[in-house]
C-alpha cells in the first residue's frame, strides 16, 4: 500500500501548497461554483488539502480523504472524513447533492474499481444531483500521466463518459481540454493570470491536458 500521507508531504513543498491554494481559490469562485449548487450538501472525493472544499459555497461541505492530515486542512465549517472505504458506509443513499473528484480516479486500482465506485456515487447522490470530475486525459497527457507513481488507472474522455453512462449518468457538460496536467508546471500561478486563462478558451486548447466533466444522476 502507497503510504499516502508521505508520499503527498513528500509531492508538494509548503511553497507550492500556498500557491495552489490561491489558485484554487481562484479557480472555484471564477469557475467551480457555478455548476454547484449553494444549498446542497457537496462531498469532495479525495480532498487532499482541501484546495477545493474550503472555498466553495454550500450547505453542507464533506471532505473525504485515507490521509488523516485533511482533518488538519479543512476550515471549521467542513467536515472532515478519513478513510479508504470507497463503499462510503457513513453517508446514507440519496444523502448528497453532489461529488466532486479531482486527478482522483486514475488513483483506483483497476477500470473495474472506477465503475464500482461510481455505482456507488449514483446510490449516495439523490436524484437530480451531479457528480463533477476534474479528470487527467491519458489522450492529450501521453506518457507523463505515469510520471506519479501512484497512478494506475488510463482514463480519456470518451472512457470517463462511457464509465458515468455505464453507471447510471447524463453527461451534461464536457470540456475535453481545460487546465494543465500538473501544478507542478512552470506556467506561473498568479492569481490574476489564473483569471485571464479562464477567460481565454484558445488557451485551453493549446495548455488543457485535464478534462472537466459533469454528469447527472438519473
Amino acid at each position: 500500500m502507497i503510504p499516502v500521507e508521505r508520499l503527498y508531504t513528500h509531492r508538494w513543498t509548503p511553497e507550492e501548497g500556498q500557491d495552489l491554494s490561491r489558485v484554487w481559490r481562484v479557480l472555484v469562485v471564477n469557475f467551480f461554483q457555478r455548476f454547484i449548487d449553494p444549498e446542497g450538501t457537496l462531498l469532495d472525493l479525495g480532498a487532499g488539502f482541501c484546495w477545493f472544499i474550503n472555498p466553495v459555497r454550500a450547505r453542507q461541505r464533506l471532505a473525504f480523504d485515507a490521509n488523516p492530515s485533511v482533518r488538519d486542512a479543512a476550515d471549521p465549517a467542513v467536515k472532515a472524513i478519513v478513510s479508504s472505504d470507497l463503499a462510503l458506509p457513513m453517508i446514507g443513499e440519496g444523502e448528497l447533492t453532489q461529488v466532486f473528484m479531482s486527478n482522483f480516479l486514475e488513483h483506483l486500482p483497476s477500470a473495474a474499481s472506477v465503475i464500482d465506485l461510481l455505482g456507488t456515487l449514483h446510490r449516495k447522490i439523490r436524484p437530480g444531483g451531479s457528480v463533477l470530475i476534474l479528470q487527467p486525459n491519458f489522450r492529450y497527457v501521453g506518457p507523463a500521466y505515469f510520471d506519479f507513481i501512484d497512478h494506475q488507472v488510463v482514463l480519456t474522455d470518451r472512457s470517463l463518459v462511457e464509465a458515468l453512462e455505464t453507471t447510471g449518468f447524463r453527461v451534461t457538460y464536457l470540456k475535453k481540454r481545460f487546465l494543465p496536467y500538473t501544478a507542478k508546471s512552470r506556467l506561473p500561478k498568479w492569481p490574476w493570470l489564473v483569471r485571464l486563462y479562464l477567460h481565454c478558451p484558445p488557451l485551453h486548447w493549446f495548455f488543457g491536458q485535464q478534462t472537466f466533466v459533469v454528469a447527472q444522476a438519473i
